[in-house]
């Protein structure tokens, strides 16, 4: 059944305030889910991201971004860490349905304290959307420290923050407001951990800067962003050749035929 506009916004929680106990306000401005969503998605597939990665998603919430990547990835291979489980729940309810879940086989923990070793699992991208923007220092090193135990060679942990002039000097988690950092206190918390920080540029509804936290040893293995586009492209290229060259396969010229006969004949019936 179709929703009326009212009833669908009432539904998206539309109308709702940031941090309202409704499962896409309570992560983000819920007018922004969707956007916020694509954002991460796009980055990721564009740094490299493809189905048989492993994706660590921290804070991954009513699944804003799991939405995109759960069905995209091979079964088993999306691991979420979120201490809020209704928010899991009303994000598979909502978003998903258990049969994709049924079949991709994600794999959740709850917790607050940033344990990533419990999958027992090493990642190919690790994904804090969000996370440092409410964090207090002490939980961005914490944070630090258990992603690298759990960062492949060739890891990329994507994450942002709030870029201010001040740094935030509390012990606390901020949320629904917000802590800041500057760019160079952030990247001293990550060079403390034997990481290094790439800042990057890329689109954000709300602000947030961008970061890419990988093993120094991989730092230049990084393409910049619109390096990235002209080998997606280049990629593309090839498997339109290789489509073209199926498609003039005879067998196949005769199957696109009768297929098109078949269609037509369909069309006069009615």
């Amino acid at each position: 059944m179709t929703l009326l506009p009212h009833e669908e916004e009432e539904k998206l929680g539309k109308h709702l305030t940031p941090g309202s106990r409704h499962y896409r306000a309570f992560v983000s401005p819920p007018d922004k889910y969707d956007l916020v969503s694509a954002l991460q998605f796009c980055l990721l597939t564009t740094l490299g991201l493809r189905e048989e990665h492993t994706l660590l998603d921290i804070g991954c919430g009513s699944l804003r971004g799991g939405r995109l990547f759960i069905p995209y990835l091979l079964s088993g291979r999306y691991f979420g860490v979120e201490p809020e489980q209704w928010l899991i729940d009303d994000g598979i309810k909502n978003e998903l349905g258990t049969d994709i879940i049924d079949i991709k086989q994600p794999i959740f923990y709850n917790d607050r304290s940033f344990s990533f070793s419990v999958f027992n699992q090493t990642f190919d991208f690790i994904l804090a959307q969000s996370i440092f923007s409410h964090a207090a220092q002490p939980q961005i090193e914490q944070c630090l420290a258990e992603a690298k135990k759990v960062m492949k060679a060739t890891a990329i942990f994507v994450a942002n923050f709030v870029e201010g002039k001040f740094n935030h000097s509390g012990n606390d988690w901020i949320y629904p407001g917000s802590t800041a950092y500057t760019l160079d206190h952030m990247t001293h918390l990550v060079t403390a951990q034997g990481l290094s920080c790439k800042p990057i540029y890329w689109p954000h509804p709300v602000g947030l800067r961008w970061i890419l936290i990988v093993h120094p040893e991989y730092v230049e293995h990084i393409p910049p962003l619109h390096k990235t586009f002209p080998a997606m492209r280049a990629e593309l290229d090839t498997y339109k050749q290789r489509l073209a060259h199926i498609e003039n396969h005879p067998y196949v010229k005769a199957g696109l035929v009768i297929n098109k006969l078949l269609r037509r004949i369909k069309s006069l019936k009615r």
